[in-house]
């Protein structure tokens, strides 16, 4: 079978069983079979097989359902509501306040939890309540929470930057701090954009109109400095190259079990539903792997890779043309399928381009990985838009359609200057991992 008619083959099959409603891990290893089948008979199964059990055994696998269980751990806690409660009484009495104080809370939350989905709706869930009962425009909140619970695809410790370290075998250390200069300055970006819009329209971000004593807001910091510290150790530990992040993950996630023992809210309720969704999340992210692995080694094995990347290096066009070109097949692709998903699919592909191009491949990663996060909330079938839709089942798709585009469009132009200035995200990486 000619690359170009498996090609054709097996991405249409892999597109056609989605839109069938087959989930994304059995989609792909069901093409893995089929094709391995038509092309090598029943012997042709066991490179599938050495494909599944190779991913098995990676260290860095083990750490995705610790760093899981942190952020469901911190999640299912009283934790998250205290949290809100301190970002509500810093928010001060500017207009927009209380939003920016939601935004922060919404980007931390899916940093800690690596669910778009649990951040996006839990931010929902506790902060409109309280946005709509001081006049704030529903359209503004819910635009501006579906932005920022994307952002935990990028800020560590993110899943998805351990999946394109296992992939590239590039440094998840440095991709982490790549991923935090990216996630810290999209949601500045963020926030000033809330903050002028709220005081040129104050009718739709009012003022709360509070005043808060400096020992009340103190006072609200007491019960997240502990999960805040944890976090910021286990991240500083990678980041120094004192830990792996699986050594660093299961020191976190005993850590975040004594915090929230030491609250009074470990019991055996509290255990069983936290590894119920720990076991859950962490299922469905190691299916997916599995499924792409066979994909990949099925593809691979009949030259599929080798062919792509010969046509991508072929292309008589400029290289930047060509990168730009590869960011928005990231960006596309993330408004249709899981981002673990495209990432096993699409990095042994691009990957080689990248250095075979001279491109800085940490740098390529966290813009592709901005790329996903845009695709998260892209219209019309960005995932953070029907989470969004579940928040609010009253506001018509089209109103959440223009929510979002203000955001889409503001972290498009970020993704635009992060790759018109390399220097500014390479340079704060090297800068703050003291290269």
């Amino acid at each position: 079978m000619s690359p170009e008619i498996l090609t054709l083959g097996m991405f249409g099959l892999l597109l056609l069983m989605i839109m069938m409603g087959v989930s994304l891990s059995f989609a792909l290893g069901g093409v893995a079979v089929i094709f391995s089948l038509m092309l090598n008979g029943p012997g042709g199964l066991f490179p599938i097989i050495s494909a599944t059990f190779g991913s098995m055994w990676s260290v860095l696998l083990a750490a995705i359902p610790l760093f899981v269980f942190m952020g469901v751990a911190l999640g299912r806690s009283k934790i998250s509501s205290d949290l809100y409660n301190a970002f509500y009484l810093w928010s001060g009495r500017l207009n927009g306040g209380l939003l920016m104080g939601t935004t922060g809370f919404a980007a931390v939350l899916s940093a800690m939890t690596g669910s778009c989905a649990a951040s996006t709706l839990t931010t929902g869930m506790v902060g409109m309540p309280s946005m709509e009962r001081h006049g704030y425009s529903r359209k503004f909140v819910l635009g501006t929470i579906g932005a920022a619970g994307t952002l935990g695809i990028l800020i560590p410790p993110s899943i998805t930057l351990i999946v394109i370290g296992m992939t590239t075998g590039l440094s998840v250390g440095k991709l982490f701090m790549g991923g935090l200069v990216a996630g810290v300055g999209v949601l500045a970006v963020l926030l000033i954009y809330v903050g002028i819009r709220a005081r040129l329209d104050p009718g739709s971000a009012p003022s709360t109109g509070q005043s808060v004593p400096m020992k009340a807001k103190l006072a609200s910091l007491r019960s997240v400095i502990a999960p805040l510290l944890i976090v910021t150790i286990v991240l500083l530990s990678i980041f120094m190259g004192l830990a792996t992040p699986t050594e660093a993950a299961g020191v976190g996630a005993l850590a975040v079990l004594i915090a929230v023992a030491s609250r009074g809210e470990l019991n055996l309720r509290f255990i069983r539903e936290v590894s119920y969704s720990t076991a859950s999340m962490t299922g469905m992210v190691i299916w997916i792997v599995f499924g792409a692995s066979a994909f990949v080694s099925v593809y691979s094995a009949a030259g599929g890779i080798s062919f792509m990347q010969e046509l991508l290096l072929g292309l008589e066009v400029n290289p930047w043309t060509l990168m730009i070109v590869m960011q928005l097949v990231a960006l596309v692709l993330g408004m249709f399928l899981d981002p673990i998903g495209i990432i096993l699919l699409v990095m042994p592909i691009f990957f080689p381009v990248v250095v075979e191009l001279g491109f800085d491949p940490f740098w390529f990663a966290i813009i592709f990985q901005l790329n996903l996060c845009i695709g998260y909330i892209t219209p019309p079938f960005g995932y953070n838009i029907f989470y969004l839709k579940s928040l609010s089942p009253t506001t018509p798709i089209m109103d959440l359609y223009k929510a979002v585009m203000p955001y889409v469009i503001l972290m498009i132009t970020c993704g635009i200057v992060f790759m018109a200035f390399p220097k500014i995200l390479i340079g704060s990486m090297n800068a703050l991992m003291g290269y």
